[in-house]
């Protein structure tokens, strides 16, 4: 009988630790944590296909062949992260594990982050586009991005303001860029009134001035600019720039999301849009958000993206000035770190690796 005890107590104890075990592997597997995984992502080259289409692709107008690559980075994310995967990942040493909430706002589902993601990358696409015929020297036009609520130009009839038409001019003065609509509002006051010259959405795919038939003036009452520390009175627009060109500019890539190949898109347009290849044979990686003046602006995961180009053997790798101090604590040995601040220096600094001539590194 005591044997039988023994032997009792010991398959109890055998039982409750499988259990414990048990748990604790669902736990593991089933239960998210607070955290998402970055790591390095897949790279594209942008002077060619992905999924059989090419990335960037000029419609209209003549190209001319590249060579090489220009690569473009991405980090990978994953929001759906266990406590046994948030182990391995940490265990791993090639991702990093950060606060779920240092890139998702309070009460923002997953979908919701995806979408305003993919909105930034269109908007990257956009301002690529005109940032690179502004390199080459091509006009740009402004137009009517969106009415901001509660402003002189929302209490117009909902067609005044229409997303995409363009606008001409201000008080009769001839107006192309974002910039020069702002000028032409300083000196004046909130009650002034102004005339706006707009053309609609359909006449301003036209490269060139819409013909006077096409055009129209809208007078606006000025209101007071709000959370501004800027002088004169207030219309109410959001404001867009284009390029006012007769041919198209598509740009493809499902998957991908966020600002930061801008500057990268900008490039691989402006060597199919000019003679000569930018990347005369070598395999270019880098990143950098653009802005329609050309503008380069740093950006998140740096680390990662140094990784996947090294991997996807890359030579170079443009990197925005902001992130070269961090760049160059983590470059992978053999990566040749080149300093960008424009589009234009990009543009130079490739120009001057084809012939020899040293670059601005990191």
């Amino acid at each position: 009988m005591r044997e039988r005890t023994r032997l009792s107590r010991r398959g109890w104890t055998v039982l409750v630790s499988g259990v414990l075990v048990l748990v604790f592997v669902l736990l593991g597997t089933l239960v998210r944590v607070p955290y998402v995984v970055l790591g390095p992502g897949p790279t594209f080259d942008i002077l060619g296909k992905a999924d059989g289409e090419p990335v960037v692709q000029v419609d209209g107008h003549e190209t001319y062949d590249t060579e090489g690559e220009l690569r473009m980075v991405t980090v990978s994310f994953s929001d759906d992260v266990t406590l046994f995967g948030a182990l391995g990942m940490w265990l791993s040493g090639r991702d990093a594990l950060a606060p779920r909430d240092a890139y998702f706002d309070p009460g923002q589902s997953e979908e919701e982050f995806q979408e305003h993601s993919q909105q930034l990358f269109r908007r990257s696409q956009s301002e690529a586009v005109v940032a690179a015929l502004r390199q080459l020297g091509y006009p740009t036009k402004v137009v009517v991005g969106g009415v901001v609520p509660d402003t002189p130009a929302a209490d117009k009839p909902s067609d005044t303001f229409t997303a995409g038409d363009r606008i001409v001019a201000v008080d009769g003065t001839k107006v192309d860029t974002a910039k020069e609509v702002q000028r032409s509002l300083r000196g004046s006051e909130p009650g002034d009134t102004v005339s706006i010259t707009l053309s609609d959405a359909d006449a301003s795919q036209e490269a060139g001035e819409p013909a006077q038939s096409q055009q129209r003036r809208v007078e606006v009452t000025l209101g007071e600019r709000p959370n501004s520390e800027r002088s004169g009175g207030f219309i109410g627009i959001k404001l867009n720039e284009q390029a006012a060109v007769p041919f198209d500019i598509d740009i493809s890539l499902e998957d991908v999301g966020g600002p930061s190949a801008g500057m990268m898109f900008a490039l691989a347009i402006v060597d199919q849009l000019q003679q000569g290849s930018l990347t005369a044979g070598h395999a270019i990686a880098g990143t950098g958000t653009i802005d329609t003046r050309g503008r380069v602006g740093e950006i998140g995961g740096i680390a990662f993206k140094l990784t996947a180009a090294s991997e996807a053997g890359a030579e170079s790798f443009l990197v925005p000035e902001g992130n070269c101090p961090a760049a160059v604590e983590t470059a992978p040995d053999g990566l040749q770190l080149i300093k960008v601040g424009t589009l234009d220096e990009a543009v130079q600094a490739l120009q001057r690796l084809d012939s020899g001539q040293s670059v601005p590194t990191c």
